[in-house]
């Protein structure tokens, strides 16, 4: 036997062994398989304010004090919610108590059992200085929250949308058909080196290639497919559906919209100079339950104005206090009728603007102030004697309001063409954003000259006038609400005046009543490119809007206008000011054509 014969080559073995380029290869598969298969098990992020994943800004009225509550979004869960509350001058110090308290129904007992209970408190104290004023709640998990504010003497409670990160359909399939692939890969390796017919390679190869195929479907098509409604802004919002949507709620084409709500107020029973609680309660108009489906438009659920008998308008924004009911504490200053109208919009069914059929009516003896035996701002008959400043202006010019000077300018005021009206609010870029907005313009008319003037009749006239208009400064919409701007709303040529109808703002109308106008270039500071420009200041990709505390704007406010009809218009602007919401009041005359402007 020949001891120096090289030994026999084992074959098995040597089909046993890999070379490093292939297990280089198998490491780099078993990698991608790894990642891809720890995406699907990230924990899920979440934003506060469904609508654009932005923070959620909501004016209150709470007692005397005008609130701005702003729910930072939350990004991951559990996590911190921080709320800030910003505050105006003038308003008074004190404590609020704030908590957080998940909503919505939910399949899981587990989950449904703390419906309704606060989970975290926090308390903020406000100080005499406008500014923020912040504290932080605890959110554990996704779904619809209510944000509850204790001041004392009334809780109010502010709905919010705490969504979760969810993978769609067509993503699932996109991982599954990539992790298959790798699965696949891995099988065609193995089999590669161990079988013994080079035949049985096509099989897991077959297998790659169809899920590679079924993924890169499923990525291409993903893009056509319709995403279901949005729980919280689309439909109403459960524990379930804003946890899977997709699971829930089903991809659809068909319009989802709510019907029109009806508004009622209770009676009022505060005398002059009195502070009285307004209830307001929202009914749905085709069952008449309570609408409960309110969401947050223009930084407010609720957007109230009154008119009193002298003119004087007050902005207010009432507390939800419960599903469909809405309260807002006034002090009303003279004995008179009142017109009372507010804009809302409901979740799927747009915006809407319903004026009080009834209004409210002031009757008594005026309330002496405190310290004095005086009513304020009456005199003996109880006719509004409020200061000069607070009284409207007839024309277009210079006036004075808390010690600011305002200087309207209009072009040709003629029933049918658009007008531009802009206001100079003092002489620096230091206005604030209010409601989301720089500047808002609130119109009703056309009234007889002596319903416009007088001290004593604007609440009843402005409460049978035609025409109701809420219009935003142009290039103001600082909200990033996409689903539709309130740039006017008009009410129409009925007595009630419900609805959209003839006032015409912003330029081009679109659908809705709504419309877009080039700003003017030839205004010093306006909203063109310059120091009084908003561009660049916009939201974008999610970010969230300037709130409040930025005062870099102005000071010129433009609007832009067509009134439908001539005859006498009361007109209040608006924009805020060193922390201060400044109403200017108007009186200006259209004319039914040919000369006539807004100097009377």
């Amino acid at each position: 036997m020949n001891s120096t014969a090289p030994p026999t080559p084992v074959r098995g073995r040597a089909r046993g062994r890999a070379s490093p380029a292939m297990r280089g290869a198998a490491r780099t598969v078993a990698a991608v398989l790894c990642a891809l298969a720890l995406s699907l098990f990230l924990p899920a992020t979440a934003r506060a304010d469904s609508a654009g994943g932005g923070d959620l800004h909501v004016a209150q009225t709470l007692g005397d004090r005008e609130l701005t509550f702003v729910l930072r979004r939350v990004t991951g869960l559990p996590g911190p919610l921080h709320v800030d509350v910003l505050t105006h001058r003038g308003t008074p110090a004190g404590a609020l108590r704030l908590g957080a308290v998940p909503a919505g129904v939910a399949a899981d007992r587990a989950a449904g059992a703390t419906v309704g209970t606060v989970t975290s408190k926090a308390s903020v104290r406000l100080g005499d200085e406008p500014g923020t004023y912040g504290t932080v709640l605890d959110i554990d998990r996704a779904g619809p929250w209510e944000l509850v504010v204790e001041d004392g003497s009334r809780t109010a409670r502010i709905p919010f949308v705490v969504p979760g990160q969810v993978t769609s359909p067509p993503e699932r399939t996109v991982f599954a058909g990539f992790v298959a692939a790798g699965v696949l890969m891995l099988v065609t390796l193995f089999v590669a080196v161990r079988a013994r017919r080079g035949s049985w390679v096509l099989l897991p190869a077959s297998g790659v290639v169809a899920a590679l195929a079924t993924a890169v479907t499923a990525a291409l098509l993903s893009a056509s497919l319709p995403p279901p409604p949005e729980p919280g802004r689309d439909v109403d919002a459960t524990q379930d559906n804003v946890t899977d949507p997709y699971a829930v709620v089903r991809p659809v084409s068909a319009e989802h919209s709510r019907p029109p709500a009806s508004l009622e107020t209770a009676a009022y029973t505060a005398r002059p100079g009195e502070r009285g609680t307004l209830r307001l309660d929202v009914n749905d108009g085709s069952t008449g339950l309570p609408a409960d489906d309110l969401v947050v438009h223009d930084g407010a659920l609720m957007h109230l104005v009154v008119i009193g008998p002298a003119g004087r308008l007050w902005h207010l924004h009432p507390v939800r206090t419960a599903p469909g009911t809405y309260e807002v504490q006034l002090r009303l200053p003279a004995s008179g009728h009142y017109a009372v109208s507010a804009e809302f919009a409901r979740r799927g069914g747009g915006l809407q603007h319903v004026r009080s059929a009834t209004g409210l009516t002031v009757t008594g003896r005026p309330a002496p102030q405190e310290g004095s035996g005086k009513a304020p701002d009456q005199d003996a008959a109880g006719a509004d004697t409020a200061p000069e400043s607070e009284l409207a202006a007839r024309g277009t010019g210079t006036r004075t309001i808390d010690g600011v000077p305002v200087r309207l300018t209009a072009s040709t005021l003629t029933a049918g063409s658009a007008a531009t009206l802009t206001a100079r609010v003092g002489d620096t870029a230091t206005l604030q954003p209010w409601l989301g907005m720089v500047g808002h313009m609130i119109v009703v008319g056309p009234l007889s000259e002596d319903d416009a003037t007088g001290p004593t009749r604007l609440g009843q006239a402005a409460e049978q006038a035609p025409v109701w208009a809420h219009a935003h400064s142009m290039g103001g919409d600082m909200s990033g609400d996409t689903s539709g701007d309130m740039s006017a709303h008009t009410g129409g040529d009925t007595g009630t005046g419900h609805g959209h109808g003839s006032g015409a703002a912003h330029g081009e109308e679109d659908h809705a009543g709504h419309g877009t106008a080039d700003p003017p270039d030839t205004e010093p500071g306006g909203h063109g490119e310059g120091p009084g420009s908003m561009s660049g200041l916009m939201p974008l990709n999610g970010d969230s809007p300037a709130d409040e505390t930025v005062a870099a704007y102005g000071p010129d406010v433009s609007f832009v206008y067509t009134f439908s009809r001539p005859g006498h218009y009361r007109v209040w602007i608006q924009a805020m000011r060193d922390s201060t919401v400044l109403t200017i009041p108007y009186v200006l005359h259209v004319s039914s054509g040919g000369s006539g402007g807004g100097e009377e």
